[in-house]
């Protein structure tokens, strides 16, 4: 009677040194279960066959019965599995993929940022004019951090005297225009969030429907009409506004931001200076690193004012000399006479 199980574990053995599928081993040991059961209803009990079969078929149709039910019970057991329906996986369900999910998660663990932080920043839509020495390690943290759609201002082109500093353009995009460079550069950095490039000088004309498309403005430019102009829009739209600045060894920034019941841009520079008293860094130089500090720093603040984490420099001035390693920050106060937000919160 154990000579049927003898045969089937040799067959069994047999098949799996041949690495014969497991689907066909089984139905070799079927094809071996009915011809052991036939046997058993063999008509003679001198055949050595049924002998050899254990001389009754009943053990056999318990066996077969029993391996009836089990697979019944496996076969109903994955139906109901693939009938029950998965809870919702909030990751599956959410706004990110796994990807960014991972790519993020040193913002998502951060107690003042995290996963609403996050979703924030990838809702937020921020403007940078500038793609040059601010311009350039702000765009890479923003983009770096996640933030959903960035615009870049400007009309200018990569030049070779530009790479000491604007580490967001590379030698081989000397001649190309700075925003296609810039945005080359943060699509490759994160290919997540959308990069708008506008190859041009911000003007009186399309300022205000340029910003009105946006939630926070950073302003990396070198020229007061500039700054005079998008601090006038972001007054006008109730926009915040982070600004920066360098010269040679120092650099300094700001969140300008009315609507909060801070002071505006203009507020602090009533008036441009005179010819000769603000040289460009151009004329005056800038060390290379600076703009990477003072940049970043312009980055931090968006992110803190987009996710609502921390005090943003509302109402402060951060400067920072890099000559003797020192930095601090002065108090900025509205002025009442100014002529873009005097009297108006």
């Amino acid at each position: 009677m154990w000579l049927p199980f003898f045969l089937a574990a040799v067959l069994w053995g047999v098949g799996a040194a041949m690495k014969v599928p497991r689907a066909t081993r089984w139905a070799i040991i079927m094809v071996l279960y009915l011809a052991v059961l036939l046997a058993s209803f063999l008509p003679s009990d001198k055949n050595p066959i049924r002998l050899m079969s254990g001389d009754t078929p009943d053990f056999w149709l318990l066996l077969g019965g029993f391996a009836i039910m089990v697979l019944i019970y496996r076969a109903g057991l994955n139906w109901l599995k693939a009938r029950v329906q998965k809870p919702e996986d909030p990751v599956s369900q959410g706004p990110f993929t796994d990807t960014e999910l991972n790519r993020y998660a040193r913002h998502i663990v951060l107690r003042e940022v995290g996963g609403l932080g996050q979703k924030k920043l990838k809702d937020a839509k921020v403007l940078v004019v500038g793609a040059g020495g601010l311009g350039s390690p702000a765009l890479l943290y923003l983009a770096a951090a996640g933030v959903g759609t960035i615009g870049i201002v400007d009309d200018d082109e990569v030049d070779n005297s530009n790479l000491q500093r604007q580490v967001i353009h590379q030698d081989a995009g000397i001649g190309t225009p700075k925003v296609f460079s810039a945005a080359e550069a943060m699509t490759a950095q994160n290919p997540f969030v959308t990069v708008k490039p506008y190859h041009r000088r911000l003007s009186e004309e399309d300022a205000a429907a340029l910003i009105a498309d946006y939630d926070l403005v950073l302003d990396g430019t070198d020229n007061f009409d500039t700054r005079y102009l998008v601090n006038r829009i972001c007054v006008a739209q109730g926009k915040p506004l982070i600004s920066g600045a360098l010269s040679q060894w120092e650099g300094q920034l700001s969140v300008f931001d009315p609507a909060q019941g801070a002071p505006c841009y203009q507020c602090v520079f009533p008036e441009a200076p005179a010819p000769g008293l603000a040289p460009s860094c151009a004329e005056a130089g800038v060390i290379g690193p600076l703009p990477g500090v003072i940049g970043s720093m312009m980055a931090v603040e968006a992110v803190k004012v987009i996710a609502d984490a921390g005090a943003p420099l509302r109402g402060e001035m951060m400067i920072y000399d890099a000559l003797y390693g020192e930095s601090r920050k002065i108090t900025l106060k509205r002025r009442a006479d100014c002529p873009v937000c005097g009297g108006k919160t």
